[in-house]
């Protein structure tokens, strides 16, 4: 029982990385760029939840909604003020800017709620289910989190597909300029784009600290680093892609940590990445890019 254990905590971690990946995969799909300020929007929405829930006595679903919506906002902030002027620079600019907002984001997190690291508390009030006589257990967090990747899968690929506006992410990610003649608003349509997947990132954050529930200025930086190599493990701009490829990196690093050492796990999902990358650099679901010459 203690493999089937294992892998049940690791597609319930994936599934974390999988909801976190979507925001990477649909920022580089549609505005091809890197927002590795990304883990550190997750971060915040760990802090607003604590702050409403933990020190302000709010219920949780209320500080889950909250959160959601502060990390949305700031998702479209940082996507005006720090990325927009530079939507014709050179890659490296945006990388760098993108490194800065990340430090700027901590710092604010450690200036307000000190080094120490905080105890959260978990938002999901579901009773863990016992099987095969009480020998499998999986967790209320891990029966939640499953389910709503899923859902969350289902219902941004419904919505890129069928929607106007997804229609118009899918324009703009193929040519902006053909898109802006054909009457899209790029600039409303990256903003949007930015808001769906910081929102996205509340809603791990929730997931995520419920289940480890250390919460400081710098928990963001590895899940987001971890989220960003499943969306490339899965064929980055791919949104199936980043579910398999942020699953899959769960089970690696569950099963690593649990049968070869906790402290090589992170080694060996790096190797990984490097192994499937060299076999195929497009990931798992990523397809080939043709250019006319």
């Amino acid at each position: 029982m203690s493999f089937l254990s294992y892998l049940i905590k690791g597609i319930s971690l994936g599934s974390v990385y999988s909801i976190i990946a979507l925001g990477y995969t649909m920022v580089y799909g549609i505005a091809k760029m890197l927002n590795f300020a990304h883990g550190d929007v997750i971060m915040v929405g760990g802090f607003v939840i604590y702050t409403l829930m933990s020190l302000a006595g709010i219920n949780p679903l209320i500080s889950v909604l909250a959160a959601i919506v502060i990390c949305t906002l700031l998702g479209v902030t940082i996507e005006g003020i720090a990325y927009r002027p530079l939507r014709k620079a050179s890659s490296l600019a945006v990388l760098i800017t993108a490194i800065g907002v990340s430090y700027f984001l901590q710092n604010v997190a450690l200036l307000v709620y000190g080094s120490n690291p905080k105890s959260f508390t978990s938002v999901i009030n579901v009773p863990a289910l016992k099987l095969a006589d009480g020998k499998l257990t999986i967790t209320g967090e891990t029966l939640v989190t499953i389910p709503l990747c899923i859902i969350i899968m289902v219902i941004l690929n419904l919505f890129i597909k069928k929607s106007k506006v997804g229609r118009s992410m899918i324009a703009v990610s193929e040519d902006k300029d053909a898109a802006v003649l054909m009457g899209v608003n790029v600039n409303k349509t990256i903003a949007i784009t930015f808001a769906i997947g910081s929102a996205l990132a509340g809603v791990a954050s929730a997931l995520m600290f419920s289940t480890y529930p250390n919460l400081s200025s710098t928990s963001g930086a590895m899940p987001g680093i971890k989220a960003f190599v499943a969306a490339v493990f899965g064929g980055i701009g791919s949104i199936p892609g980043a579910m398999i490829g942020g699953v899959l990196l769960g089970i690696i690093q569950i099963l690593s940590s649990a049968y070869i050492s906790t402290q090589l796990a992170d080694a060996i999902v790096f190797l990984i990445l490097i192994l499937v990358l060299l076999i195929k650099p497009t990931g798992i679901m990523g397809k080939k890019l043709h250019e006319k010459v």
